[in-house]
């Protein structure tokens, strides 16, 4: 990939809400580990932003209620409002970073990009789980970053695989034309050299419908361009405001809603907002929906029954609240590692990307995680910070979100060079970027 393709990659969200970042307590005790949560509960964003807050936070206080939090030490959980605001991110950064945080919860693309050189220098891992930059999947050359289960490109090629099933195969995409419409952000930039390189190699005509963030809610004009142009297929890569804007503008052109196919973040009242005409609406995921298992039901009796939680207990167990939950277990599982890998209670940034490289999600351990058929297992390693693991296609049916696909595994003949590519070009761009010094360890 050249370098105006990598210029996708670095463009940082331009955030439309000015919050400010709220102040956090002192430094977590020493028998505690301190987990900033970078969080959105107000703007155009929140409607994502709240449920996964809510999954992110009850996840670790049920931890803190039936465990006494991990391995003998509480978890110290505070909220820091970013708006989801490129600017108050980095505020929040700067006012936890000197708090011994194990670890940074960035939840916007925008905010984890500036994120990934200050990681290295100040020793704190970043999460940015399915989101963020692609390239980071490579530990090799990303050490601090980690962004499992899949990247943007993994998705991308999993929508195309399942468009290339539903026509017969990915040969008959050729002359077809594909629609994308995206936060003109570095979120929906992310993916546009990969999908421009699908055009190519398989012959489609690519459509680009950019939104910005100060008009998620006004996407007339877009759509208008989908009417005129006439899609075989839309894709689209929403956060906030723009998703149930999409699927609403979408009925309202009469365009066809089994076509219609999301990267995995539209939530219930996205779908919910356009009424019967998003029956059909699709979208990725890779984890269970609805509250029927052992880790949800202890959330629910040991947090939200309990007054502990801001959600409402009828929105416990949708996708993105438990998108959240499963967050907040692998920050659980890092930690957990690092104080095996080091024999202490409460542990650092450096030990927690220890932990984060030894996390092996095996059946067993889902089994013991009270997450079983939840989610697949995942493994990562110090090479391999992402796992790349295979989603499915959910679909909307008028009432829930329903399994509508078998296995869908990332094309990794077209992902693995782009992202190759990709982080050379970031560390060439990046004049002295160091080369992997950390110890890597065998998983315990």
């Amino acid at each position: 990939m050249g370098r105006t393709g990598y210029r996708y990659l670095a463009a940082a969200v331009a955030g439309c809400l000015a919050a400010g970042a709220v102040a956090l307590p002192a430094a977590a005790a020493e028998d505690s580990n301190f987990v900033p949560l970078f969080t959105y509960r107000t703007g155009p964003f929140s409607g994502s932003g709240i449920p996964i807050a809510n999954g992110m936070r009850d996840y670790l206080e049920m931890l803190n209620q039936r465990d006494g939090g991990i391995g003998g030490a509480k978890i110290a959980i505070e909220e820091c409002e970013t708006g989801y605001d490129t600017k108050k991110g980095l505020e929040c950064y700067e006012a936890v970073k000197g708090k011994n945080p194990v670890m940074i919860n960035p939840w916007s693309t925008g905010i984890t990009l500036p994120l990934i050189p200050k990681a290295k220098v100040d020793k704190i891992p970043v999460l940015s789980m399915a989101y963020g930059l692609s390239a980071s999947a490579l530990g090799d050359t990303f050490p601090w970053v980690f962004n499992p289960p899949n990247t943007y490109w993994d998705g991308l090629s999993m929508i195309i695989r399942y468009i290339g099933e539903q026509e017969g195969g990915l040969d008959k995409l050729k002359g077809k034309k594909l629609g994308y419409i995206y936060l003109d952000a570095g979120f929906g930039k992310e993916p546009i050299p990969m999908f421009e390189q699908f055009a190519k190699d398989l012959g489609f005509e690519l459509k680009l419908y950019p939104v910005a963030a100060t008009d998620m809610q006004n996407q007339s004009s877009q759509w208008l361009g989908v009417r005129r142009d006439r899609p075989d297929y839309m894709v689209m890569y929403g956060w906030g405001a723009l998703n149930p804007t999409a699927i609403k503008e979408a009925v309202r052109i009469n365009y066809p809603m089994a076509k219609f196919i999301s990267i995995w973040w539209p939530s219930e009242d996205d779908a919910k907002s356009a009424g019967d005409g998003a029956k059909g609406f699709k979208e990725l995921n890779w984890h269970g929906v609805g509250t029927d298992f052992p880790v949800i039901k202890d959330i629910q009796k040991l947090v939200v029954d309990k007054g502990l939680s801001q959600v409402a207990k009828d929105k416990v167990g949708e996708v993105l609240y438990n998108r959240g939950v499963y967050n907040s277990m692998l920050i659980a599982e890092a930690i957990r590692n690092a104080q095996k890998l080091t024999g202490k209670k409460a542990v650092t940034g450096e030990d927690v990307r220890r932990g984060l490289e030894t996390i092996d999600l095996t059946p067993a351990r889902l089994k013991e995680l009270g997450m079983e058929g939840f989610t697949d297992p995942l493994k990562l390693t110090c090479s391999d910070h992402n796992g790349h693991g295979a989603t499915f296609m959910q679909e909307w049916n008028g009432e829930k979100y329903v399994k509508v696909s078998g296995p869908l595994k990332p094309m990794t003949d077209k992902v693995e060079p782009l992202v190759q590519s990709a982080a050379k070009d970031y560390a060439e761009k990046n004049t002295g970027w160091p080369k992997r010094t950390e110890v890597c360890d065998k998983a315990s």
